[in-house]
């Protein structure tokens, strides 16, 4: 992995803007469930640069494309370029390797470094559950490895952990079995540094939740395309706008966040639709 992106010179409040679950297309007309990711996205990205929130850089948590197709990549770094921010990334299960990396290179504002230093108090570990070819995730031993070591690495600092897939069941059997497989040893190599850790932030599960798992904080922010509704054993989209998420990691290591919606609902989906 790449040495960590530091960013030495920020104010004491890092400020971030997550954005998760776009799932684009390589052509201009790709639908997911109904609605047009691509459009939907570009809503988002314009509404970001409307807010005044002053953010330091972006965390793209995954499922950046739908239909496997490099392009879809290309056109992600083509439509984030107006953000005017470092834009940091991991993979989700509807992503593709080498291609995603490949192609993501190739544009100097999308960073590969998985380990931020933010300012003085704080570091990011963005860490990749993805598993080829399946929807569920599971971190690797190399991923748990890297994490124990970048923990250890940096003991005064407090930390901010991301991943694509959920810890936290939604309570929807249909999608809870493609959670993280393996949170017991997770939290195993979480436990030294409990007082560290003052989230954990993902995607894959297209709604919001701000929630607990063994004391840490989980936070999940909904897709820039379809919503996930919550409590639904089959298969169930909800009616919710898209959405993004603002966070402020403060000196004293508290994470002050909000999820941000488009203002209209422009993007419904074909509540028809039966899985993606």
């Amino acid at each position: 992995m790449k040495d960590a992106y530091q960013f030495p010179d920020l104010a004491s409040i890092v400020r971030i803007v997550q954005i998760t679950d776009p799932h684009l297309f390589a052509s201009d007309d790709g639908r997911l469930l109904g609605v047009p990711t691509i459009q939907s996205f570009q809503a988002v990205l314009d509404a970001i640069q409307q807010e005044p929130f002053d953010y330091d850089f972006i965390l793209a948590t995954g499922d950046l494309v739908q239909d496997h197709n490099r392009e879809g990549y290309h056109r992600f770094a083509q439509m984030v370029k107006p953000l005017k921010k470092p834009l940091f990334w991991l993979e989700g299960n509807h992503d593709l390797q080498p291609q995603m990396n490949n192609a993501l290179a190739l544009y100097a504002q999308i960073q590969p470094h998985k380990q931020i230093l933010a300012g003085e108090k704080w570091q990011i570990l963005m860490l990749d559950s993805h598993i080829e070819g399946i929807p569920k995730g599971a971190l690797s031993e190399m991923q748990l490895t890297w994490l124990a070591e970048k923990l250890a690495e940096y003991p005064e600092r407090y930390v901010l952990i991301t991943l694509h897939h959920n810890i936290l069941p939604t309570h929807s059997a249909w999608l809870d079995q493609h959670s993280l497989a393996n949170p017991d040893q997770l939290a195993n190599v979480l436990a030294p540094f409990r007082h560290n850790i003052k989230g954990i932030l993902h995607g894959h599960i297209h709604q919001e939740v701000d929630g607990e798992w063994l004391g840490y904080r989980i936070l999940a922010t909904p897709s820039t395309c379809i919503q996930f509704k919550p409590n639904c054993d089959q298969f169930t989209l909800d009616r919710l706008p898209q959405g993004w998420r603002e966070l402020s990691l403060l000196p004293d290591g508290t994470v002050h966040t909000q999820v941000k919606r488009l203002s209209h609902n422009a993007f419904l989906p074909d509540f028809n639709g039966w899985g993606y």
